[in-house]
């Protein structure tokens, strides 16, 4: 009975992407470079404008890390038109919601308001990317900003530098190794000079894409985006140039300390391609074969059977120019971390050896058509995705064919991957530690 209900469920959520996921959307370039994508669906009274600028954590000289971050927060001081201090004000006050978030690769700034409220969107992206207001006071205001939110994420919270205790081992010469929120010496000795630079060298019509997306007029839109956008200098043509590194080929065993915790973990990694590379796909699905739900292998058997963890979980962590796959466990009692290391080992050396089930593999089918529906539930989610798959992926149609791409991918496919890069001579190793008090 359960094998007919889990078949119809199969049945009916194939037949509900076959219908509902095609997003429609229109895209074309300004006069100055600024890409442009709109997406209009009527449905609801609603409308988000963003933008995307292709700057991020690893775009920065020596001694000048986390401007992208800074970044994040300064262009919200103000404008030439806007007061300092009045940006969130002026959108919560017109029935809106916005914030920006940043990445190594990216920056993504976005606005939902009432449809109504569309060109007030658009002047204020184009207001922060001609006329922010770069001002000495702005950066000593965003400065203690920032420092108090690495406090509060990173430095005070238990596990919170897991991240780069990973990175700084697995990235030797690529800014990878260094956390994109920065290193708060570098803020410090950091020149108004150096600010401004910065944005006028990344902050450009030809290094952004806008997306309007929602209850929009096309037509009127189009105006309106010329109008606001089209008059703004499109800026230096950027020229990047990231080290390399070399292949990983024998295991590097580490320790990290954080006082902010008490139970040890181990984590591993190991460098992975970048974001459109076949393979990041297929290791998608190894992470979700791995950790996603309790059913999943490395939950079920350290966790639930075994009670060896006390958490567990798989990650690949997508990136432009590198990926990161991460495996984490926290031990449970008296449980050491070499024994984690050992089990997480013998799910990997299982992908490797041997083909996964075809229920098992079903179950991740299924998966992957379950988050493809997810992730296109809302315009603003839309929006950011189709942003994303234009910038990160020079594919703006992904939004539509990704799906096609995990449909693809074959039990054989898995254990080829596991195989090229989950070995125990390509990862490194970070026993993740209580500090001790100092006497």
């Amino acid at each position: 009975m359960k094998k007919t209900l889990f078949s119809i469920a199969s049945i009916l959520l194939l037949s509900f992407n076959a219908t509902a996921q095609e997003v429609e959307f229109e895209e074309y370039d300004l006069d100055n470079g600024l890409h442009v994508i709109l997406h209009q669906d009527n449905t609801a009274p609603v409308v988000t404008t963003a933008v995307m600028y292709h700057v991020g954590g690893k775009d920065r000289e020596d001694g000048q890390t986390g401007f992208a971050h800074f970044f994040e927060h300064l262009l919200f001081e103000g404008t030439e038109n806007i007061e300092n201090g009045k940006w969130f004000e002026m959108v919560s006050s017109n029935g809106g919601t916005n914030n920006a978030n940043t990445s190594q690769d990216r920056t993504y700034y976005y606005e939902v308001f009432p449809s109504n409220n569309l060109e007030l969107g658009l002047w204020m992206e184009s207001e922060r990317m001609l006329h922010p207001i770069i001002k000495q006071d702005g950066v000593d205001t965003q400065n203690e900003v920032v420092k108090e939110e690495r406090r509060l994420r990173y430095d005070n919270s238990p596990y919170g530098q897991f991240l780069f205790a990973i990175s700084e081992q697995l990235f030797e010469k690529h800014p990878y190794k260094d956390p994109n929120v920065g290193y708060m010496e570098d803020l410090d000795a950091a020149s108004l000079e150096d600010f401004k630079a910065y944005f006028d060298k990344y902050y450009k019509p030809s290094n952004a894409a806008l997306v309007v997306a929602g209850d929009i007029d096309i037509a009127k839109t189009k105006k309106m985006i010329q109008d606001y956008f089209g008059p703004i200098p499109s800026g230096p043509k950027l020229e990047r140039s990231y080290p390399e590194e070399a292949p990983i080929t024998e295991a590097k065993r580490t320790q990290f300390y954080d006082s902010n915790i008490q139970v040890p973990a181990i984590l591993t990694a190991y460098r992975t391609p970048g974001y459109g590379d076949h393979d990041a796909y297929v290791l998608n699905m190894i992470s979700s074969y791995l950790s996603d739900g309790k059913s999943s292998k490395l939950y079920k058997k350290m966790v639930d059977e075994k009670k060896q963890a006390l958490q567990i979980g798989a990650i690949n962590l997508e990136q432009e120019d590198y990926g990161m796959y991460i495996i984490y466990g926290l031990p449970l009692g008296e449980t050491s971390l070499e024994t984690l290391l050992e089990g997480m080992e013998e799910e990997i050396a299982a992908l490797r050896n041997d083909l996964i089930s075809e229920s098992d593999f079903q179950k991740l089918q299924n998966k992957a058509e379950t988050n493809f529906v997810n992730s296109n539930s809302s315009v603003e989610g839309i929006a950011s995705t189709l942003a994303t798959d234009y910038m990160l992926y020079d594919d703006t149609n992904l939004i539509n064919t990704e799906i096609e791409i995990y449909r693809s991918i074959t039990r054989e496919e898995i254990k080829e991957v596991a195989n090229k890069y989950l070995k125990p001579n390509q990862r490194v190793e970070v026993e993740y530690l209580p500090k001790k008090e100092e006497k």
